[in-house]
């Protein structure tokens, strides 16, 4: 798998033989297959000679690209921790785990005297938790309360053990430091990580009803409501509102409360009409990036 050394001070191929002058490295043919020991030993050599080189240069590339393919059996390791969560396809879990193995690369300090495993592990975990978190819901729910449930799981655990009992919502609120409508929107919303399916039949009275019935929840369900996306959009949005001054918040008030033209703004304000223009799209330009999701 590994030849003679060869230069790396002139690579011509990214991910192939590098030929030149300058420092030698291993020859790695088959990066991919290299045993965890010695792919522990020469990522030392290719990290030392990584931090030498001009970034972007063939050489400096291939140094990168080589210390990717002789890690990625760390991903796999990780990966396979996941493997029969969420939908089971380990594929996407191992190249959303090779992106925070590119991430740890890119970012690991050898002057700092820590192992490379040790530092790459929680980028890897990172990314593949993030991915599980922002894919595996079944239905919709704002990531503020994706992060909170994680929090109310955790907290749950805590009081329950601390407690003898389950906790009450007082309780969660407390030890979370939240209030009670927040901690019992987190348990609504999680009900949205899995969901039954529309075809299993329609609970009756008893399971003889049921059973005679023969209709799915499906056959009994109303149709969606577009409303429920503007709500969610406001329900987002409010927030944001709520941290504008009191200018900013009434320009938006006449805009698209009142319907006020940019020129009607302007002569109520006693300012002009461009600077109305600007203050306005600046605004919603604050607004727009608040609604973006946050890691």
């Amino acid at each position: 798998m590994f030849g003679q050394a060869v230069d790396v001070g002139d690579a011509a191929e990214p991910t192939g033989q590098v030929r030149g002058e300058g420092v030698g490295l291993p020859l790695t043919e088959e990066a991919d297959e290299a045993a965890p020991k010695d792919a522990r030993e020469l990522s030392k050599l290719f990290f030392d000679q990584l931090q030498t080189l001009e970034e972007g240069s063939p050489a400096h590339l291939y140094t990168r690209n080589t210390l990717i393919e002789m890690n990625l059996s760390l991903v796999h390791y990780v990966a396979g921790r996941y493997r029969n969560r969420g939908n089971g396809q380990l594929e996407d879990i191992v190249q959303v785990g090779t992106v925070g193995l590119i991430k740890a690369i890119d970012r690991f300090d050898v002057d700092r005297g820590f192992e490379f495993i040790s530092f790459a592990v929680p980028y890897i975990l990172g990314e593949i938790k993030r991915y599980f978190r922002d894919t595996s819901w079944a239905v919709h729910v704002p990531r503020r309360l994706q992060e909170l449930r994680i929090e109310l799981v955790k907290s749950q655990e805590r009081l329950s053990s601390t407690l003898g009992r389950e906790p009450t919502v007082n309780e969660l609120a407390a030890d979370l430091s939240v209030t009670e409508e927040q901690a019992l929107e987190a348990i609504m919303a999680a009900n949205g990580y899995a969901a039954g399916s529309l075809d299993s039949p329609r609970a009756g009275g008893d399971d003889s009803e049921a059973s005679a019935d023969g209709r799915s929840l499906a056959d009994v369900m109303g149709e969606a409501d577009p409303a429920i996306d503007v709500f969610e959009d406001l329900h987002a949005l409010a927030p944001l509102l709520a941290d504008l001054d009191e200018r900013e918040r009434r320009i938006i008030e006449m805009r698209f409360g009142q319907e006020m033209t940019q020129a009607e703004i302007g002569a109520a304000l006693g300012i002009s009409q461009m600077h109305v223009s600007r203050l306005l799209s600046a605004t919603l330009a604050s607004l727009r990036l608040g609604l973006l999701p946050h890691d």
